[in-house]
């Protein structure tokens, strides 16, 4: 797992080497110390040789400075190097879920890929940083440590490789177990992020329907589950420190029981009793740094295992590169030829057929209207054209030619669609809608605008075509969003233009005159209209009736007026007395 994550140290992999040499000349530094210590006092203070503790201090302060030198360059690229390593996967995260197809992103929910571009990549940051910094240096500073402590007294040096396994052998074991746990808790995060993005999301609703009250509990259910999830991975954490404590308390008494006899008997000098202590300090201080490392790779495991899902998620629509696969959109033909599709559920199993058997052509320049029931797979139907998903079974034909046949980017340039969900971004209305177009000119901008009917609004706001919209364009209406997103739509001058159920929001009057402008300004256009109104449907050349995922009826509204039952239905519904 680890080796998949260093690939994206990128250029900052000569960091570690640098990182490496840098520790090197801490430690040196750090473990003359407590050797020129106990020459002073052994040597210089027993023999009362005022100069040789001087030189002894000097070289002590040189060793220190340059200790302190060492340790920040460490610092310094070890903070680089870490940003580096979080911005390289970040980014292959990101550019991974922007390849993804509607179905690669059902399967990961929007709070869980936030969460793992943020908070996931955030955990392996630090863990990376804490590496460059502590386990470059706990093995380096555990091995020398010992070796100084066996060439002083090799007899005092069993306490410690008695108490070192001991350390060791106890944080593996509570690392462990944490594992697990840490595994919970990025879930739970998870959980929250959901919670918060959903309730803000919507805040206007819950409001509008005094729900404060019960987002209040469902947010205090998520976050309870986190506190409760993380409180336990704490406590297991917790028991690493008491255990160590101990050990080291223990093997100090041993040091200073044995080591005082040894020194009594003049078989070790004091100042090397005083360096040994300084060499066990450093040992079991070495030792704890690789608990902390355990303590966070148990964390970083669980942040890597689900980063690494993500990247290594193929797409399930794959972008054609073979022969042909340049052809652009030309004339706008579609054609269905027993098309079935079905999704996959989280952990893959195929469910029912949300589609089955799907048979239609709509010819360039005709307006075909899509109509049924909630629920009959009217917005999957036209999901499928500009491949958002793929079917299941049977062709999608444009032009005559498959559309997995097309490159993705001009298959879609060739595509203008307003989703259900009109989605507009922060920026102008002017960068907005150049979505479209992004090399549009004002004239063209305006054109759009009006064919859409909302060049009439837009300007009469006090900043025009250059007011800011909010995220997610709260400052406009519902029916002031819709024709934006038209607009930005038909500025891409396409040869198939989907609108699904995109004029809900809007007057009939208003309505009218955008149907209108279609048949006026995009007469080789082949439209597609998905709507519940028989008001937005009835002018259309044809008129396919969906029930349930079948074709139940195609033909004019007349036609279908006399032949079937359920498109009568629907007019009697909305319309008392529209059939005698």
């Amino acid at each position: 797992m680890f080796k998949k994550m260093f690939q994206y140290m990128g250029k900052y992999k000569k960091y570690v080497l640098l990182c490496f040499f840098l520790v090197t000349g801490t430690v040196v530094s750090d473990l003359m110390m407590p050797m020129l210590m106990a020459k002073i006092v052994d040597v210089g203070i027993a023999s009362k040789d005022m100069g040789y503790i001087a030189r002894m201090g000097i070289l002590m302060v040189v060793l220190a400075c340059s200790g302190i030198a060492f340790g920040m360059g460490n610092m310094r690229l070890s903070a680089d190097a870490s940003q580096g390593f979080a911005a390289n996967l970040r980014k292959a995260v990101f550019d991974r879920v922007q390849s993804f197809s509607f179905s690669n992103i059902d399967k990961f929910s929007t709070a869980s890929l936030v969460t793992r571009l943020t908070n996931d990549i955030s955990q392996l940051q630090v863990t990376v940083m804490m590496m460059l910094r502590i386990l470059m240096r706990a093995p380096l500073m555990l091995i020398c440590a010992m070796g100084f402590a066996m060439y002083i007294n090799m007899r005092l040096s069993v306490i410690i490789f008695i108490s070192v396994p001991l350390l060791i052998t106890a944080a593996f074991f509570i690392t462990r177990a944490a594992k697990r746990l840490f595994t919970l808790v990025q879930k739970r995060i998870d959980g929250v992020n959901g919670a918060v993005r959903e309730n803000l999301t919507a805040i206007r609703v819950v409001k509008a329907f005094v729900r404060e009250s019960y987002e209040k509990s469902k947010f205090k259910k998520v976050n309870d589950a986190l506190t409760h999830d993380s409180i336990k991975a704490g406590d297991m954490i917790s028991l690493i420190m008491p255990c160590m404590l101990l050990i080291l308390n223990v093997a100090t008494v041993a040091v200073i029981w044995f080591g005082g006899g040894l020194v009594g008997t003049g078989s070790m000098g004091s100042g090397e009793l005083l360096s040994f202590l300084s060499y066990l300090m450093q040992i079991m201080m070495s030792t704890m740094m690789f608990t902390m490392v355990f303590i966070l790779f148990a964390r970083a495991q669980a942040c890597a295992s689900r980063v690494l899902e993500v990247i290594e998620t193929a797409p399930d629509i794959k972008d054609n590169a073979g022969p042909g696969c340049e052809r652009e959109v030309k004339n706008g033909k579609i054609e269905f030829r027993h098309v079935s599709f079905r999704y996959y559920s989280q952990k893959g199993s195929k469910g029912e057929n949300v589609l089955s058997d799907i048979n239609f052509t709509a010819n360039p320049g005709e307006v075909v209207a899509v109509i049924g029931g909630t629920g009959s797979g009217k917005t999957t139907l036209v999901s499928l054209i500009p491949r958002l998903y793929d079917a299941a079974e049977g062709s999608v034909l444009v032009d005559g030619a498959d559309v997995r046949s097309y490159s993705l980017k001009k298959l879609r340039d060739g595509i203008g669609i307003v989703l259900q969900k009109n989605v507009l971004f922060s920026g102008t209305i002017r960068e907005n809608l150049m979505w479209g177009d992004a090399g549009a000119t004002d004239g063209d901008i305006r054109a759009a605008a009006a064919d859409a009917q909302a060049d009439g609004f837009v300007s009469g706001f006090p900043h025009g075509y250059e007011t800011e919209l909010g995220q997610g364009g709260v400052n406009v209406s519902g029916g002031q969003k819709q024709r934006l997103c038209i607009a930005r739509a038909m500025l891409k001058h396409p040869k198939i233009l989907i609108l699904d159920d995109s004029t809900s929001a809007v007057d009939t009057a208003t309505e009218a005159k955008i149907r209108r402008s279609f048949r006026e300004n995009l007469k080789d256009t082949t439209v597609i209209i998905i709507a519940q109104r028989i008001s937005s449907v009835k002018d259309a050349d044809k008129i396919i009736v969906l029930d349930d995922g079948k074709i139940n009826g195609i033909g004019t509204h007349e036609e279908l007026l006399r032949g079937n039952p359920i498109y009568r239905e629907i007019c009697n519904s909305q319309s008392e007395g529209m059939v005698s």
